[in-house]
């Protein structure tokens, strides 16, 4: 723990009142299955006596838990690792308004549901990783250009199912309508150097093994590796580079973990407690220090690996719009054949 997270979590725990641990607890329902976390759960049951009880489970199987339970439902909170699939859960009708003048002041608009059903806690960047003996600096500027016919059979790219992927072409279909979207998508899925397959990590070191000029990849896969101590990571962030597209125009998308209160929540104060803890200071660097991802507040942190990519512009179209044109965007995967 650094000593600036820990001046922050001291004054975090000074200022909540404290309850014996057995008074209150929290059942979360949670998507995000990262091992750092843990330690975030336990700071806030130490700052606050509440005791968690975790679901873990994907989102889809989440959110028809609670649908299914209905009015007796347990859970209090539901995280995700993608806002496309908090708007799921907000169009299902299992998550209720909440208002605090702490969230809505320390999460931006773009972040939060204008009704406060759900809030963003942390970030990805939706990058592109370029080869650097084969890709000339400035070569590729957007998203946009992977389309174009001069990197036919250089792209690597995963699923055009998988959430990231589909939030990526709903941000565009709501930036440069449902046409250009198509035809962007039916560009890339031409240009692949081969099937779609594995995940983000897989893609870089595709990149790096020369199996492709270019990958399409969230942030914190690569921030990883370059934090990586193995040398075989050390060697793939040696051949490669990142690319944040759009900087002249709309910015670069972002993949968005977030989360809300369940609408009958029975431990309501403690859920809407919880989600004001995950925007915190000490909770903001935990994302950013313990798993790679930039928080959504001001605050700064220390991660070498964040730092040595440098600040970027983001796109900052509300994430509800990534969640109403998912099923347009579905629908183009299909039609294109990016499967």
């Amino acid at each position: 723990m650094t000593v600036r997270i820990a001046i922050v979590a001291a004054a975090l725990l000074a200022s909540m009142v404290t309850v014996p641990a057995a008074a209150q607890q929290l059942n979360l329902y949670t998507a995000r299955h990262y091992q750092t976390d843990e330690k975030l759960y336990d700071d806030f049951t130490k700052a606050t006596g509440i005791k968690i009880n975790r679901i873990d489970a994907k989102e889809d199987e989440i959110i028809e838990r609670i649908r299914q339970e209905g009015a007796n439902s347990p859970a209090d909170v539901m995280i995700t690792v993608d806002m496309g699939r908090i708007w799921k859960a907000e169009q299902a009708g299992i998550l209720q308004p909440v208002a605090s003048t702490t969230l809505e002041r320390v999460v931006p608009a773009y972040l939060r549901d204008t009704e406060g059903r759900w809030f963003g806690f942390s970030a990805r960047a939706r990058v592109l990783v370029i080869a650097k003996d084969r890709v000339k600096p400035g070569a590729l500027k957007d998203y946009e250009d992977l389309a174009k016919p001069e990197w036919k059979g250089r792209v690597c790219a995963r699923s055009g199912a998988h959430i990231y992927n589909l939030s990526l072409l709903s941000s565009m279909i709501a930036t440069l309508g449902e046409a250009k979207a198509e035809a962007w998508a039916k560009g890339v899925k031409e240009n692949l150097a081969r099937p779609p397959q594995g995940g983000d990590t897989d893609q870089i070191k595709a990149v790096a093994a020369g199996q492709c000029d270019v990958a399409i990849t969230n942030s914190y896969y690569y921030v990883r590796l370059i934090n990586s101590e193995k040398a075989n990571d050390k060697a793939v962030v040696a051949k490669t580079a990142v690319v944040f597209p759009n900087q002249d125009n709309r910015g670069t998308h972002v993949n968005v973990s977030g989360g809300g209160v369940a609408k009958n929540a029975p431990n309501r104060e403690a859920a809407v407690k919880f989600l004001e803890y995950l925007a915190s200071d000490p909770a903001q660097l935990y994302f950013a220090n313990g798993n790679n991802e930039w928080p959504v507040t001001e605050v700064p942190v220390d991660n070498k690996g964040l730092a040595s990519l440098g600040n970027f512009k983001r796109d900052q179209i509300n994430v509800a719009e990534l969640g109403r044109n998912q099923a347009k965007a579905q629908a183009i995967m299909d039609k294109v054949g990016w499967k």
